[in-house]
């Protein structure tokens, strides 16, 4: 057997230009959805990461800005920005790009931006929305991954998923999303005992570790038919690979995300979604409380 690549690069560009006419809808109405960045430091990686979003964002017509601080910038001083981001009427969308310098905590930054303006879908609001399936805004990674799932008709409901990753951005917001598609999901971690036993009985495996080569989820760790799903983004002799052990692991699975081009471009793609849904709730909402003020 040899796996179907699921395309995240071709889907993405797909659902950008879906977001595109919807853009320019909700131009015609007078609002122009706009999303601002928030870099804390000088991080090489964080900045090429904004510099992908910022493209695609102008690419589908959404009006995006940067605010760089200083790498040794106090919680008072991120908190300040993201205030007067929060205060303004023309921005509908807020990012603060991670990971934050040591001094910061990214919960107490991330709370700070307001739920209907949280690009990310991270704050305690939309993820315990999230919890009680009454989701708004997502979490752009686990989205992007429902998404590709959806799309390329892989069925969850009673479906046996390993997701090897607990975190916020990825593991613990995507188990929620899969259980309300009715799939069994297991979560495993760093102190998970036999990984493997519980890799090989899934129909579904996410892998998110990003530690090569400490970790490669090897062939012999998936069954036959399974689904891929490789979220991790490792350096390895220069070039950039998942946690899969890629050539083995997809003569045996039936479909599988590559990396570069799996879940990385459907994570941005979810973004610039969450911009625009944000600006449409926006509108709405403004347009109901002008209306109940009366003439």
């Amino acid at each position: 057997m040899t796996a179907t690549l699921m395309d995240g690069k071709e889907l993405a560009r797909e659902v950008r230009g879906r977001l595109k006419e919807r853009v320019s809808a909700l131009r015609s109405e007078g609002v122009e959805p706009r999303l601002e960045t928030v870099l804390v430091g000088d991080d090489g990686s964080s900045k090429v990461y904004l510099a992908t979003k910022h493209r695609a964002a102008a690419e589908v017509g959404i009006a995006a800005s940067n605010h760089t601080l200083r790498g040794d910038s106090s919680e008072a001083t991120v908190g300040s920005l993201i205030s007067a981001l929060n205060a303004r009427t023309d921005v509908h969308a807020i990012l603060v790009q991670l990971p934050l310098p040591r001094q910061l905590n990214a919960h107490t930054i991330i709370s700070m931006i307001s739920p209907e303006k949280d690009a990310d879908g991270l704050t305690p609001h939309n993820l315990g929305r999230l919890v009680y399936s009454e989701e708004a805004l997502l979490p752009c990674t686990p989205k992007g991954i429902m998404a590709l799932l959806k799309h390329y008709g892989i069925k969850l409901a009673g479906a046996n998923v390993v997701v090897i990753n607990r975190s916020v951005l990825v593991g613990k917001p995507l188990c929620h999303l899969m259980m309300s598609e009715d799939a069994t999901v297991t979560v495993c971690h760093s102190k998970t005992r036999e990984l493997a036993d519980a890799t090989r009985k899934a129909d579904i495996v996410v892998s998110a570790v990003g530690r090569r080569p400490d970790f490669v989820l090897g062939a012999d760790m998936v069954k036959e038919g399974a689904v891929v799903v490789d979220v991790a983004v490792n350096r390895v002799d220069g070039r950039l690979v998942g946690d899969a052990d890629f050539g083995p692991v997809s003569e045996k699975a039936s479909f599988i995300t590559p990396v570069p081009g799996g879940v990385g471009p459907m994570t941005v793609a979810m973004l610039l979604e969450n911009t625009v849904v944000a600006a449409a709730a926006q509108a709405k909402a403004r347009t109901v409380l002008l209306a109940g003020r009366g003439p």
